[in-house]
């Protein structure tokens, strides 16, 4: 029994899959040379690759540019009050929400800024947050 286990988990977890991921092995390694990740040790190569794991919120506050509003402004004060008692979870959602990712590229947060706006609407409660992925802006209506 344990050599047949071991027999099939080999086949699916190698053999099954060897000549679609020779295929996507060789098409990376046409955009992304191989002696270029060689210089990687593991950790960081996950790192680069899949982004960071663990965050520090409070650094990502420092980092945001506001428009037409201050960081002293009471709705950017009540924003991130309400952001900080969020669930770990939750505030992954809301990097979705503004980036289209969960998480922070390999960089780190200290290089991760958006922007949260005042769209300036006439009259801003019939609206709700909406965001720009691609410039990872955040319009908030006051």
């Amino acid at each position: 029994r344990k050599e047949f286990a071991d027999l099939y988990v080999n086949y699916k977890l190698n053999e099954s899959i060897q000549k679609p991921f020779e295929a996507f092995m060789k098409g990376f390694l046409r955009g992304c040379p191989g002696r270029m990740w060689k210089m990687f040790h593991p950790a960081e190569l996950q790192s680069i690759l899949q982004g960071h794991a663990k965050y520090d919120w409070n650094l990502l506050q420092k980092h945001v540019k506001y428009i037409w509003y201050q960081n002293v402004d009471r709705t950017i004060r009540y924003f991130w009050t309400v952001f900080h008692k969020l669930p770990e979870e939750k505030k992954k959602m809301f990097l979705a929400f503004l980036s289209g990712c969960d998480q922070i590229s390999g960089y780190g947060l200290e290089h991760f800024t958006f922007t949260i706006v005042d769209p300036k609407l006439q009259n801003p409660d019939n609206y709700c947050p909406s965001a720009n992925t691609c410039y990872r802006i955040l319009f908030l209506p006051r």
